[in-house]
Protein backbone atom coordinates (compact mmCIF):
# COMPACT_ATOMS: atom_id res chain seq x y z
CA UNK A 1 0.00 0.00 0.00
CA UNK A 2 1.06 3.53 -0.90
CA UNK A 3 1.56 5.98 1.52
CA UNK A 4 0.63 9.08 0.04
CA UNK A 5 -3.26 10.37 -0.46
CA UNK A 6 -3.93 7.55 -3.31
CA UNK A 7 -4.90 4.90 -1.38
CA UNK A 8 -8.39 3.37 -2.64
CA UNK A 9 -10.56 2.52 0.19
CA UNK A 10 -12.34 -0.09 -0.98
CA UNK A 11 -15.62 0.76 1.30
CA UNK A 12 -16.04 3.59 -0.79
CA UNK A 13 -16.28 2.09 -3.98
CA UNK A 14 -20.16 0.85 -5.55
CA UNK A 15 -20.07 -3.41 -5.86
CA UNK A 16 -19.21 -2.77 -9.61
CA UNK A 17 -16.02 -1.07 -8.83
CA UNK A 18 -14.97 -2.96 -6.20
CA UNK A 19 -15.40 -6.31 -7.60
CA UNK A 20 -13.07 -4.49 -10.54
CA UNK A 21 -10.41 -3.38 -7.90
CA UNK A 22 -10.91 -7.14 -6.57
CA UNK A 23 -9.41 -8.63 -10.26
CA UNK A 24 -6.83 -6.05 -10.04
CA UNK A 25 -5.86 -7.14 -6.76
CA UNK A 26 -5.65 -10.50 -7.08
CA UNK A 27 -3.59 -10.30 -10.49
CA UNK A 28 -1.01 -8.61 -8.10
CA UNK A 29 -1.18 -10.55 -5.57
CA UNK A 30 -2.82 -8.75 -2.40
CA UNK A 31 -3.91 -11.17 0.00
CA UNK A 32 -5.10 -8.49 2.24
CA UNK A 33 -6.88 -6.45 0.11
CA UNK A 34 -9.12 -9.92 -0.75
CA UNK A 35 -9.85 -10.22 2.39
CA UNK A 36 -11.16 -6.93 3.06
CA UNK A 37 -13.46 -6.70 -0.48
CA UNK A 38 -14.58 -10.02 0.34
CA UNK A 39 -16.02 -8.95 3.52
CA UNK A 40 -17.45 -5.53 2.56
CA UNK A 41 -19.54 -7.75 -0.50
CA UNK A 42 -20.93 -10.00 2.44
CA UNK A 43 -21.10 -7.57 4.55
CA UNK A 44 -23.58 -5.57 1.53
CA UNK A 45 -25.66 -8.68 1.22
CA UNK A 46 -24.15 -10.63 -1.78
CA UNK A 47 -24.25 -13.97 -1.20
CA UNK A 48 -21.13 -16.58 -0.52
CA UNK A 49 -21.38 -18.13 -3.87
CA UNK A 50 -21.66 -14.88 -6.09
CA UNK A 51 -18.90 -13.32 -4.54
CA UNK A 52 -16.95 -16.63 -5.19
CA UNK A 53 -18.20 -16.76 -8.73
CA UNK A 54 -18.35 -13.23 -9.40
CA UNK A 55 -15.10 -11.69 -7.46
CA UNK A 56 -12.69 -14.38 -7.02
CA UNK A 57 -13.37 -16.74 -9.89
CA UNK A 58 -13.76 -14.56 -12.73
CA UNK A 59 -10.65 -12.71 -10.82
CA UNK A 60 -8.81 -15.96 -11.48
CA UNK A 61 -9.83 -16.71 -14.51
CA UNK A 62 -8.35 -13.25 -16.10
CA UNK A 63 -5.00 -15.03 -14.20
CA UNK A 64 -5.37 -18.03 -16.00
CA UNK A 65 -5.45 -16.46 -19.66
CA UNK A 66 -2.40 -14.08 -18.74
CA UNK A 67 -0.75 -17.16 -17.46
CA UNK A 68 -1.59 -19.74 -20.48
CA UNK A 69 -0.61 -16.42 -23.01
CA UNK A 70 2.83 -16.21 -21.25
CA UNK A 71 1.48 -12.66 -19.91
CA UNK A 72 2.35 -13.75 -16.38
CA UNK A 73 4.63 -16.64 -15.19
CA UNK A 74 4.65 -19.33 -11.92
CA UNK A 75 5.50 -16.82 -9.17
CA UNK A 76 2.58 -14.33 -10.19
CA UNK A 77 0.21 -17.25 -10.70
CA UNK A 78 1.12 -18.56 -7.09
CA UNK A 79 0.78 -15.52 -5.49
CA UNK A 80 -2.70 -14.62 -7.60
CA UNK A 81 -3.68 -18.19 -6.35
CA UNK A 82 -2.80 -17.35 -2.78
CA UNK A 83 -5.02 -14.54 -2.38
CA UNK A 84 -8.08 -16.48 -4.14
CA UNK A 85 -7.43 -18.54 -1.04
CA UNK A 86 -7.52 -15.80 0.96
CA UNK A 87 -10.64 -15.26 -0.32
CA UNK A 88 -11.96 -18.66 -0.35
CA UNK A 89 -11.13 -19.49 3.44
CA UNK A 90 -13.50 -16.52 3.67
CA UNK A 91 -16.38 -18.35 1.86
CA UNK A 92 -15.88 -21.99 2.48
CA UNK A 93 -17.95 -22.64 5.68
CA UNK A 94 -20.11 -20.01 4.43
CA UNK A 95 -20.93 -21.82 1.12
CA UNK A 96 -20.50 -25.41 2.99
CA UNK A 97 -23.88 -23.56 5.15
CA UNK A 98 -25.62 -22.22 2.48
CA UNK A 99 -25.21 -25.28 0.46
CA UNK A 100 -23.85 -23.59 -2.77
CA UNK A 101 -23.55 -25.44 -6.08
CA UNK A 102 -20.03 -27.22 -6.17
CA UNK A 103 -18.45 -27.66 -10.34
CA UNK A 104 -17.12 -31.06 -9.27
CA UNK A 105 -14.11 -32.41 -7.14
CA UNK A 106 -11.30 -33.66 -8.06
CA UNK A 107 -7.96 -35.45 -5.76
CA UNK A 108 -4.69 -34.80 -7.21
CA UNK A 109 -1.03 -35.72 -6.54
CA UNK A 110 2.52 -35.98 -7.54
CA UNK A 111 3.41 -39.44 -8.41
CA UNK A 112 5.80 -42.16 -6.16
CA UNK A 113 9.04 -41.04 -6.78
CA UNK A 114 8.73 -37.33 -7.52
CA UNK A 115 8.95 -34.54 -5.01
CA UNK A 116 7.88 -31.64 -7.80
CA UNK A 117 5.01 -29.69 -6.44
CA UNK A 118 4.57 -26.19 -7.17
CA UNK A 119 2.97 -27.51 -10.80
CA UNK A 120 0.77 -29.51 -8.86
CA UNK A 121 -0.27 -26.86 -6.16
CA UNK A 122 -0.87 -23.85 -9.06
CA UNK A 123 -3.45 -26.80 -10.57
CA UNK A 124 -5.18 -27.13 -7.19
CA UNK A 125 -5.47 -23.61 -6.39
CA UNK A 126 -6.96 -22.97 -9.72
CA UNK A 127 -8.90 -26.04 -9.88
CA UNK A 128 -10.45 -24.65 -6.06
CA UNK A 129 -10.93 -21.28 -7.79
CA UNK A 130 -12.97 -22.36 -10.46
CA UNK A 131 -15.41 -23.84 -7.56
CA UNK A 132 -14.32 -27.06 -7.67
CA UNK A 133 -13.36 -29.27 -4.10
CA UNK A 134 -9.80 -30.67 -4.11
CA UNK A 135 -8.27 -33.13 -1.89
CA UNK A 136 -4.17 -32.81 -2.48
CA UNK A 137 -2.44 -35.96 -1.74
CA UNK A 138 1.06 -33.83 -2.11
CA UNK A 139 4.31 -35.69 -3.62
CA UNK A 140 5.77 -39.18 -3.86
CA UNK A 141 1.93 -40.39 -4.07
CA UNK A 142 1.62 -44.26 -4.51
CA UNK A 143 -1.23 -46.29 -6.24
CA UNK A 144 -2.59 -47.15 -2.46
CA UNK A 145 -2.87 -43.90 -1.49
CA UNK A 146 -4.50 -43.14 -4.90
CA UNK A 147 -7.19 -45.48 -4.39
CA UNK A 148 -7.52 -45.19 -0.63
CA UNK A 149 -8.06 -41.41 -1.76
CA UNK A 150 -10.55 -42.03 -4.40
CA UNK A 151 -12.68 -44.49 -2.25
CA UNK A 152 -12.50 -42.26 0.28
CA UNK A 153 -13.64 -38.79 -1.16
CA UNK A 154 -14.70 -40.54 -4.44
CA UNK A 155 -13.91 -37.80 -6.57
CA UNK A 156 -15.25 -37.12 -10.49
CA UNK A 157 -11.65 -36.08 -11.45
CA UNK A 158 -7.96 -37.71 -10.81
CA UNK A 159 -4.89 -35.42 -11.26
CA UNK A 160 -1.55 -37.01 -11.47
CA UNK A 161 1.63 -35.11 -11.81
CA UNK A 162 5.05 -35.39 -12.74
CA UNK A 163 8.08 -33.81 -13.13
CA UNK A 164 11.03 -35.93 -13.89
CA UNK A 165 11.06 -38.25 -17.06
CA UNK A 166 11.74 -41.49 -14.31
CA UNK A 167 8.45 -40.90 -12.88
CA UNK A 168 6.09 -40.77 -15.92
CA UNK A 169 5.88 -44.13 -15.97
CA UNK A 170 4.27 -44.49 -12.57
CA UNK A 171 0.84 -42.67 -14.06
CA UNK A 172 0.71 -45.84 -16.10
CA UNK A 173 1.01 -48.03 -13.19
CA UNK A 174 -2.15 -46.50 -11.49
CA UNK A 175 -4.36 -46.32 -14.71
CA UNK A 176 -3.29 -49.58 -15.06
CA UNK A 177 -4.47 -50.62 -11.37
CA UNK A 178 -7.60 -48.47 -12.00
CA UNK A 179 -8.31 -50.72 -14.63
CA UNK A 180 -7.77 -54.18 -13.42
CA UNK A 181 -10.05 -53.20 -10.40
CA UNK A 182 -12.88 -51.95 -12.86
CA UNK A 183 -12.66 -48.57 -11.37
CA UNK A 184 -11.09 -46.71 -14.47
CA UNK A 185 -14.47 -45.60 -16.06
CA UNK A 186 -15.66 -43.80 -12.71
CA UNK A 187 -12.96 -41.32 -12.82
CA UNK A 188 -11.65 -38.70 -15.79
CA UNK A 189 -7.89 -38.92 -15.44
CA UNK A 190 -5.98 -35.74 -16.02
CA UNK A 191 -2.33 -35.66 -16.18
CA UNK A 192 0.04 -32.96 -16.32
CA UNK A 193 3.75 -32.04 -15.90
CA UNK A 194 6.57 -30.70 -17.90
CA UNK A 195 7.90 -34.03 -19.79
CA UNK A 196 4.68 -35.40 -20.56
CA UNK A 197 3.11 -34.39 -24.07
CA UNK A 198 -0.16 -35.31 -25.45
CA UNK A 199 1.02 -38.52 -27.27
CA UNK A 200 2.03 -40.42 -23.86
CA UNK A 201 -1.00 -38.92 -22.03
CA UNK A 202 -3.16 -41.26 -24.81
CA UNK A 203 -0.39 -44.24 -24.26
CA UNK A 204 -1.37 -44.28 -20.74
CA UNK A 205 -4.85 -44.39 -21.42
CA UNK A 206 -5.54 -40.86 -19.25
CA UNK A 207 -8.53 -38.88 -20.63
CA UNK A 208 -6.46 -35.82 -21.19
CA UNK A 209 -3.13 -34.33 -21.04
CA UNK A 210 -2.82 -30.79 -19.68
CA UNK A 211 -0.02 -28.92 -20.42
CA UNK A 212 -0.81 -26.28 -17.54
CA UNK A 213 -2.86 -25.02 -15.10
CA UNK A 214 -5.16 -22.87 -16.88
CA UNK A 215 -5.84 -25.86 -19.31
CA UNK A 216 -6.61 -28.38 -16.33
CA UNK A 217 -9.23 -25.88 -15.63
CA UNK A 218 -10.73 -25.67 -18.82
CA UNK A 219 -10.61 -29.31 -19.82
CA UNK A 220 -11.97 -30.54 -15.99
CA UNK A 221 -15.18 -28.23 -17.01
CA UNK A 222 -15.15 -29.49 -20.10
CA UNK A 223 -15.26 -33.20 -19.45
CA UNK A 224 -17.20 -32.00 -16.13
CA UNK A 225 -20.37 -30.84 -18.79
CA UNK A 226 -19.86 -34.11 -20.55
CA UNK A 227 -20.03 -36.26 -18.05
CA UNK A 228 -23.66 -34.48 -16.56
CA UNK A 229 -24.90 -34.31 -20.48
CA UNK A 230 -24.23 -38.24 -20.51
CA UNK A 231 -25.89 -38.51 -17.08
CA UNK A 232 -28.86 -36.92 -18.05
CA UNK A 233 -29.11 -38.77 -21.47
CA UNK A 234 -29.05 -41.87 -19.64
Amino acid sequence: MSEDGDDIILSELDDDELVQQMYDDLYDGLKEEIEEATHILLDRGWTPYNVLTKALVEGMRIVGVDFRDGILFVPEVLLAANAMKAGMSILRPLLVETGAPKLGSMVIGTVKGDIHDIGKNLVGMMMEGAGFDVVDLGINTDVDEYLAALEEHKPDILGMSALLTTTMPYMKVVIDTLKEKGLRDDYIVLVGGAPLNEEFGKAIGADAYCRDAAVAVETAKEFIARKHNQMAAG
